[in-house]
This record gives structure tokens, C-alpha cells and sequence, in this order.
């Protein structure tokens, strides 16, 4: 419904048709995206295994890929997370998102303020922009490029060598 001020919900979102496309709502806003370029999927792919390696060594949660619904005005397909899963995945809110940000032209997310941690991956750039909540409930963020080591609160002991990711 483009060109309208209506605010979408979860619901009207499930009335589309398959298509192939990413459809998400940001505040009420439908936004659509196209399959991931190969540069997205690789540099994802590797995230994930370094995230995962590390979760499978200290028995910790697990990361889930899907559609992620917070609120019903709020439905993303965050490539990953790792969450605070509620029973039926309803409006559950992650500790951690990732998103690896589609081509440049499509860059229109403002983080949702309500993961704890969340990562703007950023495969064109070979950037990650890592946003914290401190304990005053403030974003603190930072920019790593792939010299940098990639680290969280979420993960004590985890460092990610982000020139692995973006080789």
C-alpha cells in the first residue's frame, strides 16, 4: 500500500501474498527488500559460525533465524538473533540482533530501542556498528571496522576478528 499513512500490523502483514520478498514494519511502516546479495549472505554465514562455536563451547542459548515479531506494529526479519524466547515466539524481545544491511539505496533502519545489543553489519563498507544499552538505559555505540575484534557483554569471552568475516 505504498503512498498511504496507514500503519501496518502484524496481521495485515500476514495477508500478503509469497512473493520472495523481506517484508518488515518498522513503527507501523511496511518496508520491503529484496533476496540478500551473495557479499550479505557470506559475510552473515561466517558471523553466525563464529557466534555459534562460541555458544556451542560454553552451553549457552542458542541464535534463531526468522521473522521476529516485537510489537504488533514491529515484525523484522533480523538475519540473526540470539533471545529471550517466550513459549509461542509472540512479541518476544532479543537480547542481540544482527542485521546485515541490504544494498546501500535500501539503508532505512533506525535500530529498534529494544534489544539490548544490536549490530549493524554493513558487508560494502566491511563496517559493524554495535549499539549497547547501559545501565542508565542509554545506547552507548561504536563503529568497528575489519581490523577491529568484534566483543559483547552478551558473550564474555567471545572476540570476533572481523577481517575473518569481511575477507
Amino acid at each position: 500500500m505504498p503512498g498511504t499513512s496507514k500503519k501496518w500490523t502484524y496481521d495485515d502483514l500476514l495477508l500478503l501474498p509469497e512473493d520472495g520478498l523481506r517484508h518488515e514494519l518498522i513503527d507501523g511502516n511496511h518496508y520491503v527488500n529484496g533476496s540478500p546479495i551473495t557479499r550479505n549472505q557470506l559475510v552473515l554465514y561466517r558471523l553466525v559460525i563464529a557466534i555459534s562455536k562460541y555458544l556451542e563451547e560454553h552451553k549457552l542459548v542458542h541464535l534463531y533465524l526468522a521473522p521476529l515479531r516485537i510489537a504488533q506494529e514491529d515484525v523484522g526479519e533480523p538475519d540473526t538473533w540470539r533471545e529471550i524466547m517466550t513459549v509461542n515466539n509472540d512479541q518476544a524481545v532479543p537480547k542481540l540482533l544482527i542485521e546485515v544491511i541490504p544494498l546501500p539505496d535500501e539503508k532505512h533502519y533506525d535500530f529498534p530501542k529494544s534489544a539490548r545489543t544490536y549490530w549493524i553489519v554493513d558487508p560494502v563498507e566491511n563496517v559493524v556498528k554495535v549499539f549497547q544499552l547501559d545501565a542508565a538505559g542509554s545506547y552507548e555505540s561504536a563503529e568497528l571496522s575489519a581490523r577491529d575484534t568484534l566483543s559483547s557483554s552478551l558473550f564474555p569471552t567471545i572476540e570476533i576478528r572481523l577481517d575473518l568475516i569481511f575477507d
